[in-house]
């Protein structure tokens, strides 16, 4: 193994963090981070061994397996990681995931074609005819908070409450502000304390609806209850507006591909699943402590440490995809992580793909001609938080806009 890594390459790893963990990755595919707290950290870059460690149940996802310092602090502040399946292992994964993954199969996603399309469109409707936008604010945060807002049967009134919600409640337990968590966190429950006891007395077909009659089925305890809640409005906000902003982002950065899928839009399926490889919406996989003592691609990995699997890295490396760095509509086969592997695959998968696939459909034939509207080195890239990988804006001049 090669020299530690310092904790910021975790949080802050530059503007072009490709580069620098395929150096990395070519020294070794598992490096230890240090950490300042003493705790042990070991950051996961090889696509081979990222995959194998996704479905390794020694590599545990329960804030319990914490070291106690940091599991006292994760859950003393974030209602997010205590109580569901993002955060649990089988068999409790199994009993949190079960009345959740019937609303995600493809057949029912498939149903609400027609809505994300009314959605899309609505918001392009509200884009100037030819001016200066930014995409993230005006479309793709919009777009799937809407979704998920409609999914789970919440308010039109009440929605602008999430955009906040999410931006704090996403946030690392163990490094944001303790007294803002804390506040979002309870703002939240409150909220959903109040809505869960109107709509028990108001069952209808939607997903908090299903999600009620767990808690009274007790499958579900009302933390678990809240805690899923935070889950689904996160876990589908965030990576699909990060998909679709780093996406147009990627079309505009290599205009060939542009113009290919302009001119065969039936490629905008292998088009998605590129993005994700390339520039995926989650650059780490979601929290992973070692639950016994073990090795990872040779390196000994003492129990109760953080184990980091970089996601991004993996949709790079050069022994899993022939020529990693070129960006290429048409790739085919196409098995990249971003959604997970094993029995944390991403359960939104299918809801996230077919929002993709209406957003860029719809982008690129009602807007014929758009482009940026700052010089790309201007483009900022989130450095505020150690799973995501998003942008900050992205300023777009809108050339055309045609009608629906």
């Amino acid at each position: 193994m090669s020299d530690i890594l310092p904790s910021e390459f975790f949080t802050h790893p530059g503007p072009n963090p490709h580069a620098v963990t395929a150096e990395l990755r070519a020294q070794c595919p598992v490096h230890r981070i240090d950490v300042p707290s003493g705790a042990e950290a070991y950051a996961v870059l090889g696509n081979k061994i990222v995959e194998e460690a996704l479905g390794d149940s020694r590599l545990s996802k329960q804030v319990e397996n914490l070291p106690a310092p940091y599991r006292d602090k994760a859950v003393a502040n974030s209602l997010l990681v205590v109580g569901n399946l993002g955060f649990a292992d089988p068999p409790k994964h199994t009993r949190l995931k079960k009345p959740i993954s019937r609303a995600f199969l493809p057949n029912a996603v498939a149903r609400l074609r027609p809505r994300i399309q009314d959605i899309v469109d609505e918001l392009i409707d509200a884009f100037p005819q030819s001016d200066d936008i930014d995409l993230l604010t005006a479309f793709a945060l919009p777009l799937p908070l809407t979704v998920i807002c409609e999914y789970l049967g919440i308010p039109v009134e009440d929605r602008p409450l999430f955009l906040h919600w999410s931006y704090i409640l996403s946030q690392d337990p163990l490094q944001h502000a303790e007294a803002e968590l804390k506040a979002a966190g309870q703002e939240f429950t409150d909220y959903f304390t109040r809505l869960v006891a109107e709509r028990r007395g108001d069952l209808r077909d939607d997903l908090l609806s299903e999600l009620i009659r767990a808690r009274d089925a007790d499958v579900y305890s009302e933390q678990e209850l809240l805690s899923s809640l935070l889950l689904l409005i996160i876990a589908g906000h965030k990576t699909v507006a990060n998909m679709v902003a780093n996406g147009t982002l990627l079309l505009l950065r290599h205009p060939e591909q542009l113009d290919m899928l302009r001119a065969n839009p039936e490629l905008i399926p292998t088009a998605i699943e590129e993005i994700l490889r390339y520039e995926g919406s989650a650059a780490w996989a979601s929290l992973r402590v070692a639950a016994e003592d073990m090795q990872l691609g040779g390196v000994d990995i003492p129990k109760g440490s953080f184990v980091h699997l970089s996601l991004s890295s993996a949709g790079h490396d050069p022994e899993a995809y022939d020529d990693p760095e070129r960006f290429d509509i048409t790739r085919s086969p196409n098995r990249h992580l971003s959604f997970g592997h094993g029995v944390h695959f991403c359960i939104g998968a299918p809801l996230a793909r077919l929002q993709g696939e209406i957003a860029f459909s719809t982008l690129l034939r009602r807007l014929p001609r758009f482009e940026l509207a700052v010089p790309e080195e201007e483009v900022v890239w989130l450095a505020d938080s150690s799973l995501s990988r998003g942008l900050e804006s992205l300023p777009i001049r809108v050339r055309e806009r045609l009608p629906r």
